[in-house]
């Protein structure tokens, strides 16, 4: 092994595991998703926000987030979707509004699960918000270096 795949393999983030959990299934993770998706629609600012994008049958767009989430979760591999350009084409979406939608996951998750595993829900839809914010707000030279970064203290 060169001691370049070494290095690599220290920064690169291990696999991760799907969470084979007795309770965690398709059923639980469409309860979440349904849950989650009745308080985001209720939210004084993300509810017009999603009124504005799923007219009528809300049905479509659950089953495809409980792929999504069974995906993310579970490993299932049911998604085949692509979330970064259907985020993008969302003009009314702020930063501030990703700490909304992951305020109601994180309730919504602990209200469903043991803490061990709502944290795991939480932690993987925490670094999807961070993801998405990236993809859609990060422009290159708009702010100043990130901590840590070369020159800085």
């Amino acid at each position: 092994m060169t001691s370049k795949s070494v290095l690599l393999d220290r920064v690169r983030p291990a696999a991760e595991q799907p969470l084979l959990r007795p309770g965690v299934d398709r059923a639980s993770i469409g309860k979440l998703v349904r849950e989650f998706y009745f308080k985001v629609r209720k939210d004084g600012r993300l509810g017009p926000i999603f009124a504005g994008e799923i007219v009528g049958d809300w049905e479509p767009h659950l089953e495809k987030m409980t792929d999504f989430w069974c995906s993310v979760i579970l490993k299932s591999g049911d998604y085949n979707g692509r979330p970064v350009p259907a985020h993008l084409k969302l003009k009314d979406v702020t930063e501030a509004d990703f700490d909304i939608w992951l305020a109601l996951f994180r309730e919504t998750a602990a209200e469903l699960f043991a803490p061990g595993i709502a944290a795991v829900f939480v932690e993987r839809a925490e670094r999807i918000a961070a993801s998405l914010k990236l993809a859609m707000f990060f422009r290159p030279g708009s702010a100043a270096a990130p901590p840590n970064a070369a020159g800085s203290t």
